[in-house]
């Protein structure tokens, strides 16, 4: 060991040296001397090779076998140092023995000090293990008392709930005995309530002893409450028959306060609840009936009669019986079949209904669609509010039928006593509409109460409206064709009673597109076809005749455009016939002044002129239909234009015919003038020959006129 550390100081201040040296285990191992030792035969070398290879990295060791160091000398240096090592520890012990002596006392002091520690803390370990006994029964009885508190606890709330549910209160008593109906009344009535419904509902409370004291003094009270609300609201309900009472307002400021009253009795006394149910609807019902009588008989001081039987678009209206109704002013007469300002009902469909004294005193008379609409608005008013209240005060919406019965009998005997001797086609459709919109409006209300009733209602208003309407077919098919013609070809009577009263319907149908009105309509326009057909022959002149269909088809068509401008089937037809009978009086306007020209145009000015036939065109044919044309067509045009005017009451479709027959002249002229142009000498015609321009001319002029 010592010459290793040799070695190894010598490698530190030599490592040139060191660096330079090469490690051969094998030329090392062959120098080492191995001293043969009786003892070698235990020793075994087995691994040395290993441990050489494992130490070869060693610094130390490397350092050594480089330098070749006996390992036997360099043992004993290392065990020389140990040993001296060893004795200066044994100097430095026995300079420090009294330290260490001292240093044992006190480590004894302290085992001492610690033992007696130990004692006492045995002690407390006994002593602590023994409170913790004690803590667990002091803990179990804890949670006993604990427990049995919380069950104290749970019987007492539900004996004070069941003496608090149970007991009357003297201020109780006194309130339900002496006190008035009032919101302190209403409350004292809910406890009371609840006291009674709970010695009913629960078995444990029927077996309690404490019922047998209290039930008698509840039940008491019970039929003191019952007696006292009852006086109380058939006291109420006697002042809804008082004249002049708004019930409205009775209803919502002073009975629906008092609404628990009918649940109490409801609940507590059914039989009294019955009756002053029946006191309700008794009441309600006479006073309802009552009110809408007065009503519906001041509303028919107002009625304006507008037609009657004998009012139909194909009755004769000049003759006058013996025995004939006085008539109604012709402006009251009119409306039968135009619509005019009666359409006003449906744009102020949900305005206040009219107060009769007052349309009275302004001497005002109104058609009867107008006294529907406001008897119908009354109704659904008190009929929305009845119904509403009903359901609120009563919790019953079926009551309000009962009620009803009344003021819908009162109102369907006035309304059949209308309903047939009502001929007014249009007031009946305004009235249909009516209806629709009512029905609307209480859709939008949320309120069905009269969705039956307005339904009876439409049901019964569209049979009369369909024999109405047949009616005025009828007169149009049964017209006295010798009664109503007037030797006059302006648009007759008949026609426009048809063109308003057709525009009238068209425009009342007009959102709603009704089918089976349109078929209807559809029958009415063949009838008036066929009577207008019997008039317009009933001219001697086919050009009267044509003019009298024009001048009526025009006017038509004028009062449906006003209706419905977009046309319609109606409106069509109208003007199909306009156009084909325009044609036929332009072709008789032209025979009339230059019938020549038109038959050699009809007839001859389509041939070939070199074509080989029996009678060729010639010169001598055309020449006098040329020179007469020529000598009178101005003045011709200007008796067509007179005649047209004298004709047509509408003057614009008189100028249209008028420039329409122009406009045929032209082209029967322009035709001549192509014929002339293929006969063989017809360039000897051309200075008779009238300009096409010339013609142009004196058309454009009569057509600055409109």
């Amino acid at each position: 060991m010592e010459n290793m550390a040799e070695v190894a100081a010598n490698n530190a201040n030599h490592p040139n040296e060191t660096s330079k040296n090469v490690f051969d285990f094998g030329a090392f191992v062959g120098d080492l001397i191995v001293e043969e030792d009786a003892s070698s035969d235990d020793i075994s070398l087995e691994g040395l090779q290993r441990e050489l290879e494992e130490c070869k990295d060693d610094d130390v060791v490397a350092n050594i076998l480089s330098k070749g160091v006996k390992l036997r000398e360099y043992t004993k240096g290392v065990e020389n140092n140990l040993r001296k090592v060893e004795l200066d520890s044994i100097q430095d012990y026995i300079k420090e023995s009294d330290n260490l002596v001292s240093l044992h006392d006190q480590i004894r002091d302290c085992d001492s000090i610690l033992s007696q520690m130990e004692t006492l803390l045995s002690g407390f370990q006994v002593e602590i293990g023994s409170i913790s006994s004690d803590i667990k029964i002091l803990q179990e009885k804890s949670m006993d008392m604990g427990l049995k508190l919380n069950n104290r606890k749970v019987a007492e709330s539900k004996l004070a709930k069941f003496v608090e549910d149970i007991i009357v209160p003297p201020k109780m008593v006194d309130i339900i005995v002496d006190g008035e109906v009032n919101d302190e009344y209403m409350r004292t009535l809910d406890i009371l309530s609840k006291k009674l419904k709970f010695v009913e509902v629960d078995p444990k409370v029927k077996a309690s002893k404490a019922l047998k004291d209290v039930q008698p003094e509840l039940e008491k009270l019970r039929q003191k409450a019952v007696s006292k609300v009852f006086d109380f609201i058939v006291q109420k309900l006697q002042a809804l028959r008082k004249p002049k009472t708004n019930i409205q307002i009775l209803q919502q400021n002073v009975l629906l306060k008092y609404k628990y009253v009918i649940s109490f009795l409801k609940e507590h006394s059914k039989e009294v609840h019955l009756e002053v149910r029946a006191a309700y609807i008794d009441t309600m019902n006479k006073v309802l009936s009552a009110h809408f009588r007065a009503y519906i008989q001041a509303l028919e001081k107002l009625q304006l009669d507008i037609a009657t039987s004998s009012d139909l678009i194909g009755v004769e209206t000049r003759s006058t019986g013996l025995f004939s109704r006085g008539r109604e002013p012709l402006k009251n007469r009119s409306a039968v079949f135009a619509l005019g300002e009666r359409l006003n009902v449906l744009k102020e469909i949900d305005q206040p209904a009219l107060i009769p004294h007052i349309a009275e005193a302004s001497s005002l008379k109104y058609p009867y669609e107008v006294l529907f609409r406001s008897l119908h608005k009354l109704l659904m008013d008190t009929a929305t509010s009845e119904y509403l209240f009903c359901d609120e005060f009563f919790g019953e919406e079926s009551i309000f039928y009962e009620i009803f019965t009344g003021p819908f009998a009162v109102i369907d005997e006035h309304f059949n006593s209308i309903l047939p001797n009502c001929y007014d086609a249009i007031g009946l459709m305004l009235i249909i509409r009516i209806v629709h919109h009512h029905q609307l409006i209480m859709s939008r209300r949320r309120v069905p109460c009269l969705d039956s009733y307005l339904d009876k209602v439409n049901i019964a208003l569209w049979p009369r409206f369909k024999m109405v309407f047949d009616m005025h077919v009828s007169s149009l098919r049964n017209a006295n064709v010798k009664l109503l013609w007037e030797d006059d070809n302006h648009p007759h009577y008949v026609m426009r009673r048809y063109a308003e009263f057709t525009a009238s319907l068209i425009h009342l149908n007009g959102v709603y597109g009704d089918g089976q009105l349109e078929l209807n309509m559809e029958r009415l326009r063949m009838a008036v076809d066929d009577l207008l057909l019997k008039l317009a022959k009933m001219f001697s002149k086919p050009k009267l005749q044509i003019v009298f269909l024009i001048n009526n088809c025009d006017m038509t068509i004028s009062v449906l455009k006003e209706a419905s401008p977009e046309g319609g089937k109606v409106q069509q037809h109208f003007e199909e016939m306009l156009k084909s009978n325009t044609g036929l009086f332009v072709e008789e306007l032209l025979m009339e002044h230059f019938s020549d020209l038109i038959k050699f145009v009809k007839t001859r000015a389509s041939e070939d002129p070199n074509a080989s036939t029996e009678r060729p065109v010639s010169v001598r044919e055309v020449e006098p239909i040329v020179k007469d044309f020529g000598s009178r067509w101005k003045g011709a045009i200007e008796l067509m234009h007179k005649d047209v005017i004298t004709s047509f009451s509408n003057f614009l479709c008189g100028m249209e015919i008028l420039r329409a027959a122009l406009t045929q002249l032209l082209l029967y002229y322009t035709r001549l003038s192509d014929c002339i142009k293929r006969i063989n000498g017809g360039a000897a015609l051309n200075k008779d020959l009238v300009s096409i321009s010339s013609i142009m001319y004196e058309i454009r002029k009569y057509s600055r006129t409109f």
